[in-house]
């Protein structure tokens, strides 16, 4: 797991990264800026349980592919995930806050994330004891702020002018960030790198 210092603002991205992508690095910039993140950490999960492991790189593989193309600028490359054995992004949280209790922590995702938030393992516990920073990603805006994470935290959202404040806010807490779109996913990489060339 990466140092970390009390007072520490950090972003936690987590995803298989099947391969990371330059929306994956866009998501990951816009938080850091917008949030005024001291660092973010990619986290990459030994396998998110929600999709095909049958496609699934190895690990070393997918950690070497975020190093490349992660920000050299404060940012983190682990896999601590599957050190701990931990799959669910709950267990991740409870194994950060418990070893990292100085740190400010928010959650980052896409919006595609966002829209399927609703089946992840535990999902309320994870909005209610971190804040969640969305990044929008193409396609999906709508769907997002329509899912049930959305409507049953409402009340909790932050506009996204006041994204800074994020970090310093008791969960729950959460805000969309719209901007700038890169409409790569890891699926249609993965569909290029099969096709016969």
């Amino acid at each position: 797991m990466p140092p970390g210092h009390r007072g520490m603002c950090v972003g936690l991205f987590g995803g298989s990264f099947n391969p990371p992508h330059d929306g994956h690095r866009l998501v990951a910039e816009t938080a850091m800026r917008r949030l005024g993140l001291t660092r973010l950490w990619w986290i990459v999960s030994p396998g998110n349980p929600l999709k095909d492991h049958g496609v699934l790189a190895p690990i070393d593989e997918r950690l070497d592919r975020v190093r490349a193309l992660a920000s050299r600028t404060r940012t983190d490359v682990t896999a601590f995930e599957a050190r701990f054995r931990v799959r669910y992004t709950a267990d991740t949280l409870a194994i950060v806050r418990q070893r990292r209790s100085d740190l400010r922590l928010v959650w980052v995702m896409g919006a595609d994330s966002m829209a399927t938030f609703h089946r992840w393992q535990e999902w309320r516990w994870i909005a209610e004891n971190v804040p969640i920073a969305v990044v929008d990603r193409p396609n999906i805006t709508f769907a997002a702020l329509a899912s049930p994470f959305a409507r049953r935290y409402a009340f909790a959202r932050v506009p996204q002018h006041e994204a800074s404040s994020l970090p310093y806010r008791p969960a729950p807490a959460w805000t969309f960030l719209f901007g700038p779109r890169n409409a790569m996913s890891s699926t249609k990489l993965r569909g290029k790198m099969s096709s016969p060339s």
